[in-house]
């Protein structure tokens, strides 16, 4: 699982390099991806991944770290538990369909400070991805 996981990572930045940005089905298969590997890492059920994009934020320890493990992924959280803004804008500059660049880019800015509990890093993710959401519910677009 590790062996195939860094193999679509480093597929997914090369072809960021090379060829700009991801088709739609490239991002869903990309955001499976993610999921399938964080998920059971993090013991996160999809009734309560489902209802983060419900927008039910009630969520217990797993539902967090699972969201730690997403934004990790994707190199949007610090090791200080910050949100790597920066490194968002970027990726989506390079990487998003255009068909989400403008909503996440917005989300983006919206939460550059979202971080109120930098001291847990599950809560820190929570907070990032929460924001994410309530910047602009049809279009969250986290696994």
């Amino acid at each position: 699982m590790r062996l195939l996981l860094s193999f679509a990572l480093c597929t997914f930045f090369l072809y960021r390099e090379t060829e700009g940005a991801m088709s739609e089905a490239q991002m869903k298969a990309a955001l499976k991806l993610l999921r399938n590997v964080c998920q059971p890492k993090n013991k996160a059920t999809n009734e309560q991944i489902d209802a983060m994009h419900r927008g039910d934020w009630n969520q217990d320890r797993n539902g967090m770290c699972y969201m730690h493990c997403i934004l990790s992924m994707y190199k949007l959280i610090t090791k200080e538990n910050k949100f790597d803004w920066q490194a968002g804008l970027t990726a989506i500059e390079v990487q998003a369909p255009d068909s989400i660049k403008e909503t996440a880019i917005h989300g983006i800015n919206s939460c550059k400070d979202s971080v109120k509990t930098p001291s847990d890093k599950c809560i820190a993710a929570f907070e990032i991805a929460h924001c994410f959401y309530l910047d602009n519910p049809d279009a969250y677009f986290l696994p």
